[in-house]
């Protein structure tokens, strides 16, 4: 089927009738079926079957009786028949043989009531589908989450949109921002909450601000530092350090150590946040986190100055792009949520 529209269904061609709908299968028919098949694809293409011609026939057919059809289908008898012979003028033929007492299908009744039967259910299972998107009742949602990111507020997150939206079905992934930034433009994600240490606008996405955050030095309990309220970027200097892999600030923050002639030592790589703050614990070298993920016995978390890191948290999606509604119910949770005791700025949905 091309298309359901207004209640009709709508063909473009008798080959998409042929291979779509399947309502004249040419390789299955015989040369008297070939035959008929042309004028009928013709008319489908130029013309439209509504839906409400199909339920009635389909009632027909099952009841064999005009009357009770149109009960069942809660019209007149004589606005059925009407429909029934508006069908059978598009289709070129009688549908059923009328006799005073027998109501039967005809030989082109009888070849078209299946494939009728998966047209009529078709559409029944689009609208209902379409019904449920709409109102929220069962709507798929796929969102990448920056997996730097401190799991606590984006569960509390998830929980508020379950709550108010359970129609809602979270698909998340975890990934690093660039490539949660380069699936969300691809089509693969709805939306995404990442961070990019950058003051450049993005041109093509809409962003909306969740929170900000500072960057820290996360050392162990008996490293030198630990004792001091903050540190600067020099005190960093000829440390052992611990990289991790999916830091959104890899690069960023390297030409600004090197610019104040910082060297550190990386002897760690790891991907994951939680093994990073093992090995500092560990004594094994210091880190450079998120405040708020910097959280693990034995690890002392130092805000960084001269200069300062900061990152803005944001969700983020397609500028331009039409979003679904549970988009829209995503936008609205994150914005009433309160992150790390703070509101979102709420902007424009529209932009």
């Amino acid at each position: 089927m091309d298309s359901i529209a207004h209640g009709q269904i709508v063909n473009r061609s008798a080959g998409d009738i042929n291979r779509r709908i399947g309502l004249f299968d040419v390789g299955a028919t015989s040369k008297i079926n070939r035959q008929r098949a042309v004028p009928y694809a013709r008319l489908l293409r130029e013309r439209a079957v509504e839906i409400s011609q199909v339920r009635y026939f389909l009632a027909v057919a099952k009841e064999l009786n005009f009357t009770r059809a149109a009960e069942q289908c809660n019209v007149t008898q004589p606005a059925l028949s009407r429909a029934i012979k508006l069908l059978e003028d598009e289709f070129g033929g009688a549908l059923f043989y009328r006799e005073r007492r027998f109501t039967h299908l005809t030989e082109l009744g009888r070849m078209v009531e299946t494939y009728l039967e998966g047209v009529f259910e078709n559409s029944r299972q689009a609208k209902q589908i379409a019904e449920q998107y709409v109102h929220l009742k069962k709507t798929p949602l796929r969102v990448g989450i920056m997996s730097t990111i401190a799991p606590d507020e984006i569960i509390e997150l998830i929980s508020s949109v379950r709550t108010h939206h359970p129609g809602v079905e979270l698909h998340l992934c975890d990934a690093d921002a660039v490539s949660l930034r380069k699936r969300l433009l691809g089509g693969d994600l709805e939306a995404a909450i990442y961070a990019l240490p950058s003051n450049v606008p993005d041109a093509e996405v809409h962003s909306l601000p969740l929170f900000q955050e500072q960057m820290v030095m996360a050392v162990h309990l008996n490293h030198r530092l630990a004792n001091q309220r903050s540190v600067r970027v020099t005190d960093m200097s000829n440390e052992t350090y611990i990289h991790r892999n999916n830091c959104e600030f890899a690069g960023y923050a390297d030409a600004i150590l090197s610019e104040q002639g910082v060297t550190v030592s990386p002897v760690y790589w790891s991907d994951r946040d939680d093994w990073t703050l093992a090995m500092i614990a560990a004594g094994l070298g210091f880190g450079f986190m998120p405040e708020h993920t910097a959280k693990h016995p034995g690890v002392v978390p130092l805000p960084i100055t001269d200069p300062e890191f900061w990152r803005e948290v944001n969700l983020v999606t397609v500028r331009g792009r039409r979003h679904s509604p549970a988009v829209g119910a995503l936008v609205r949770e994150a914005t009433q949520k309160k992150w790390f005791g703070e509101r979102a700025k709420a902007l424009s949905a529209a932009e």
